[in-house]
């Protein structure tokens, strides 16, 4: 089925969406996500394969599940798992979510504390969301509203903030890509919290630019919203991550 900007948010949605991630045009991944909502609970289950960058990115696979509540105005985490496995080692998270608030995680092999690490507290663990249901919106068409969000994520590892806002209208006309039609475009601010290396270069360089731009596109008649290209601007060239397929019934 095409992707067609007509929300019928109370649907049942079976929907599988590709990715490629490239940076300075180089690609680096490949992200496969397939999505179900019958309408009160949904589930995501996500593969990546990874074919490194030199030093930068380490090749390997990731795969991550994620289920919870779809009846409210967004989706609300339950349980959250991530996996991945690079150069003959495998890091595994697990969350549990209870009304928005954290009721359990764990991290394997466990993340050691340093003195540079930010701790992690109670209070930053209520009313949080997992990275992936954060960024899949419900909404009401392609306007700023769409783009007018905050939310507060917690990785298991790490908990930061993300603003967003509204940027412009687009349209999306490559042939290559998974959709062709109209897109918002969401300016996204990363707010580093706790549980990041205050001396991470990383953490510093997205806390500090404000390059970092989601364009999003309707997934079918569903209501919901996904990321069409996500860019984030870089010392190498830009990381881009680029909607290639998309599927929604």
């Amino acid at each position: 089925m095409p992707l067609v900007a007509q929300p019928a948010l109370s649907a049942p949605v079976d929907a599988r969406v590709s990715y490629v991630v490239t940076v300075g045009g180089i690609n680096i991944a490949l992200i496969d996500i397939d999505f179900e909502d019958d309408g009160a609970r949904y589930g995501f289950d996500v593969s990546a394969r990874v074919t490194g960058l030199g030093n930068v990115v380490a090749s390997g696979t990731a795969k991550a599940s994620v289920s919870g509540s779809s009846s409210g105005a967004a989706l609300q985490s339950e349980r959250f798992q991530l996996e991945t496995r690079a150069n003959g080692e495998t890091f595994n998270v697990e969350v549990g979510f209870a009304g928005r608030d954290v009721s359990s995680f764990q991290v394997t092999p466990p993340v050691l504390d340093s003195y540079d690490r930010i701790p992690l507290e109670r209070t930053h663990l209520t009313g949080v969301a997992d990275f992936l249901s954060s960024f899949v919106l419900k909404g009401q068409g392609l306007d700023r509203n769409l783009c007018d969000r905050d939310f507060r994520i917690f990785t298991g590892v790490e908990r930061f903030n993300i603003d967003m806002g509204f940027l412009s209208q687009d349209e999306a006309t490559s042939p290559r890509t998974g959709y062709q039609g109209p897109l918002v475009a969401c300016s996204v601010k990363y707010r580093p919290v706790s549980g990041h290396f205050e001396t991470s270069e990383m953490t510093q360089y997205l806390a500090d630019t404000s390059r970092i731009i989601v364009w999003y596109a309707p997934l079918g008649a569903s209501g919901y919203f996904v990321p069409y290209r996500v860019n984030i601007g870089t010392s190498m060239g830009d990381m881009s991550m680029v909607l290639t397929t998309a599927r929604a019934e």
